[in-house]
């Protein structure tokens, strides 16, 4: 069977046990601050299994693209070293939300392999939870028995709670697992030793294809575990393992779900695969590495210098790096293999082949900018390598600053002869990690449950207040800050999403007592928390006859509450909105149908919005987009919203998809004008386009290989953007006496300024060559070296280095330094004859940095020429007097 082949039977057969297949989740992560990518099959269903969200369907069944390269599951260093571990990879699940459970479960996994995919089942071991006495958890008695039924004895083993009890994280969902391994080593090895005695063991020719994970508990802050209230199931397949199990292959690398790509690289770099073991890995990482930066990218998440963008950047730097090291791609290779991977995945997931372009371009400038970085990596280690260690510090460095992991650094320096304090390295890799773990620092505690229920219906779109219930609340600290998360039964608080920030209000108890009235909860944010709505609160302190106190949740919270949002900043939040909807769509008209949105920032200051575009967008473009979107907002267009149409009647009513978001089976359009701008939408907007004021353009930028950026504003904030430009050119106006033509007036301005600047500079020099020779006069020949340390007084740092140049012209030999007080601001020249340099040893970058220490500051330079500045004017005669210390003796 082929890969698509393999991975339709699986959709197939569970459709036929009464599962709805549904899309693959976008790969990188969203409303779920735990995580920034999607790590497992169970990610886009948290919600559910924490009962915070109801199913849409009892079954399902899916294909889950997932990327394990940061947090507690990282396999980054060992993909492509080995022969099975992967960076993005492909999670068949099969999920019962509190339907069937573990008889139904267990019974269809063997029938699937056994049946459909006809595994030899001497070859297949499955595992159970054998219990754990500290938890108070029996062995999954059930489990086994249910195994019993199709596995010899001698095929079910017993697995401790690192294997077998699933977890979530710290807290939530969790339960016994039942793990499936197939053994594919061939017969002799067999014969000598049992594979029972290799499950589990890291081994890769016995490997773990599928688990199946029985949802039972719930873990709370304390460690106890609580039982759900529904059971599920829980599953995953590793896609890329199962291929390889089916193809008859020892590597998942051997299989066409790879070889297409290591073929292809192979081809292009004129080197054989399996033939070195070196440029295999280097094939294998490439392979690998593509899909997950182009599934990234494509999925909304581009590289850059922190979090999820950072992490995609290490991977991508990570294959550039094993190209050039070992296949000596030393131009952008990894881009070109875009194409062939939309190939592969057509018709599986559209993303990559609607984008496959765009993700090309990305990647091209990321490659071109690191492979700049790779030759200056390679100078920096030149430069560190001058001893027989490299100190752990550079090597952190390297690899922190040049993107060289450590294996690059230790390479190099074996080339050399020389070693790596990896011990250095690995103590300045901790502190960096301790840094970043204690800024993300963040303490919640258990949720207080005041009534059943966790759904939150959101009322916003209409209502700016209402009357709500608590249904329960948690206290957090963060960063020594101590907030509370509220959730409400209904809200009129809308949750920062689709670029749309949270809103901000107050939630005032009805409760009182004589001493201190209501507790008002000032709410900062909202977010969405998986399925909760999170009001993230300050605790405003309580008026007391003592004074003020900081307010004390009483025992019994009241559950009634009052929320207000901030109409004034909601109101501005609107017409930013809705003037990114009417902005996208003037884009489209100017620039071309190939724009798309890749991000987007709405609040009530202003409106940023990032787009596909591979050029600058022209001035003259960019007033024919604001001359578009002010003449939609004179035409007072209304708001036309429909809340709950079906996702496919929508796109094929014209409404613009965002890729990267997940849409469910109902959407909300928000359409300003049918034939002008329809765009799937949670957001909040005006009810006409009059209310979003005047609209302007402040800024348009690169954030990316091919990503531009716009940033705007609407309403009362560019009126009071205009009135301020307005009072400017008034200002302007009275400073150059009220010309008829400003314009010209400041061209005539402009060009008087630069003729003085040029008469000035033409004065500076006559008055450095006056001194010229005044100062070469001043030589003291000491042991055959032309000595000159004087005072200038000249008023730039250039007109200086003039003069330096100038006596270098006319005294051979020559050991010069000049000081100035430029503008209240000390200043040191040092300048040698390239003899003294070359014969003495002598460095002007040295002896400046030293004379600087007199004027309490830094410098550097050439060999030759170097400067310094610094705070402390009066200690430039010391340095003068110092500079007779670093003649040769």
């Amino acid at each position: 069977m082929t890969a698509s082949q393999i991975r339709q039977a699986f959709l197939d057969f569970f459709v036929s046990k009464g599962h709805t297949i549904v899309p693959s989740a976008p790969i990188v992560v969203k409303n779920d601050p735990t995580l920034m990518f999607t790590n497992a099959g169970m990610n886009q269903f948290k919600a559910i299994f924490l009962g915070e969200e109801a199913p849409k369907a009892p079954r399902v069944a899916d294909t889950q693209r997932c990327l394990r390269v940061s947090g507690k599951h990282n396999d980054l260093e060992e993909v492509g070293i080995d022969t099975y571990h992967h960076t993005m990879f492909e999670m068949l699940g099969n999920w019962s939300f509190g339907d069937y459970f573990k008889k139904e479960a267990i019974a269809w996994s063997w029938e699937l392999l056994t049946e459909v995919y006809k595994l030899d089942k001497s070859r297949l071991y499955v595992t159970y939870f054998e219990g754990d006495e500290k938890e108070g958890l029996a062995k999954d008695q059930e489990a086994y028995d249910l195994w019993a039924q199709f596995v010899a004895p001698n095929h079910i083993l017993p697995g401790n709670k690192k294997d077998n009890f699933w977890e979530m994280g710290e807290t939530g969902p969790c339960g016994p697992c039942s793990e499936i391994h197939y053994d594919s080593r061939p017969d002799a090895d067999r014969k000598e030793k049992d594979g029972a005695e290799l499950v589990n063991g890291d081994h890769d020719q016995v490997i773990e294809i599928w688990n199946n994970v029985f949802m039972q508990f719930n873990r709370l802050r304390d460690g106890s575990l609580q039982p759900l209230p529904a059971k599920h199931v829980d599953t995953g397949m590793g896609f890329e393992r199962l291929v390889r199990v089916l193809q008859g292959k020892t590597s998942n690398y051997d299989t066409d779900v790879f070889q297409p790509l290591i073929q292809f690289i192979a081809e292009k770099s004129g080197i054989a695969y399996g033939k070195d073991i070196k440029t295999d890995i280097a094939m294998r990482v490439m392979a690998d590495h593509i899909r997950a930066i182009s599934f990234a990218i494509a999925d909304g998440q581009l590289p850059s210098n922190n979090k999820a963008g950072y992490v995609i950047r290490r991977i991508l730097r990570r294959a550039v790096r094993y190209a050039y090291q070992y296949l000596n791609f030393k131009e952008p290779f990894m881009n070109q293999l875009v194409p062939l991977l939309a190939q592969q995945f057509d018709g599986v997931f559209p993303e990559i082949v609607d984008q496959k372009d765009f993700v090309q371009k990305v990647i091209l400038e990321e490659e071109t900018s690191f492979l700049r970085t790779l030759d200056q990596g390679i100078k920096k280690f030149n430069e560190i390598s001058t001893s027989d260690v490299i100190s752990g510090d550079a090597a952190f460095e390297l690899s922190d600053t040049f993107g060289f992991p450590l294996d690059l650094t230790e390479l190099m320096a074996r080339e050399k002869g020389l070693t790596v304090d990896i011990a250095g390295y690995e103590a300045a890799l901790a502190q960096q990690k301790n840094r970043s773990k204690v800024a993300a620092t963040v303490n919640a505690g258990d949720w207080v449950v005041l009534r059943p229920g966790d759904n939150t219906r959101f009322i916003g779109y209409d209502e700016y207040q209402s009357y709500s219930q608590i249904l329960k609340y948690r206290k957090v600290v963060a960063q020594g800050k101590e907030q509370y998360h509220l959730v409400l039964d209904i809200t009129p608080f809308y949750a920062e999403g689709g670029g749309q920030v949270g809103d901000t209000g107050q939630i005032v108890t009805e409760w009182a007592d004589e001493r201190t009235g209501p507790i008002v909860f000032d709410v900062k944010d909202v977010k969405k928390e998986n399925g909760l709505t999170l009001h993230i609160c300050d605790l405003q302190p309580t008026w007391t006859e003592a004074g003020e106190k900081p307010t004390v949740l009483p025992q019994n919270m009241p559950n009634r509450v009052n929320a207000y949002i901030n109409t004034g900043l909601r109101m501005l939040t609107n017409a930013n909105h809705s003037a990114t909807h009417l902005m996208h769509a003037a884009l489209k008209e100017v620039l071309g149908t190939h724009v798309a949105q890749k991000g987007s920032l709405v609040n009530p200051e202003y409106l940023r919005f990032d787009f596909s575009h591979f050029a600058k967008v022209s001035e003259d473009d960019l007033v024919v987009i604001e001359r578009i979107v002010n003449q939609k907002i004179m035409e007072d267009i209304p708001l036309e919203e429909n809340r709950d149409m079906l996702y496919n009647d929508a796109i094929n009513a014209g409404a613009t998809a965002l890729f990267g978001e997940k849409y469910g089976s109902t959407v909300r359009m928000i359409t300003f004008d049918a034939n002008f701008s329809s765009e799937l939408c949670g957001g909040t907007h005006v009810k006409a386009t009059g209310q979003i004021g005047f609209f302007k353009i402040t800024s348009e930028s690169a954030v990316a290989a091919g990503v531009r950026r716009i940033e705007a504003i609407t309403n009362a904030v560019s009126l009071n953007f205009i009135q301020d430009q307005s009072k400017m050119v008034d200002d302007i106006k009275g400073l150059l006496k009220n010309p008829k033509d400003m314009t010209k007036a400041i061209a005539e301005l402009l060009e008087e300024n630069s003729k003085l600047k040029k008469d000035q500079g033409k004065a500076l020099l006559q008055k450095a060559s006056g001194l010229k020779q005044g100062l070469a006069d001043k030589a003291q020949n000491i042991n055959g070296i032309n000595f000159i340390a004087e005072m200038v007084d000249l008023p730039t740092a250039d007109a200086v280095k003039t003069l330096a140049y100038g006596i270098k012209d006319i005294v051979a030999d020559m050991f010069l330094v000049l000081a100035a007080d430029i503008e209240g601001k000390p200043n040191l020249t040092v300048m040698l004859s390239e003899n003294l340099v070359k014969e003495k040893g002598l460095d002007a970058g040295k002896i400046v940095r030293e004379l600087a220490k007199e004027i309490q500051g830094g410098g550097g330079g050439q060999p030759f020429f170097a400067t310094a500045g610094g705070k402390d004017a009066s200690g430039l005669q010391r340095a003068l007097d110092k500079a007779k210390e670093f003649l040769p003796k």
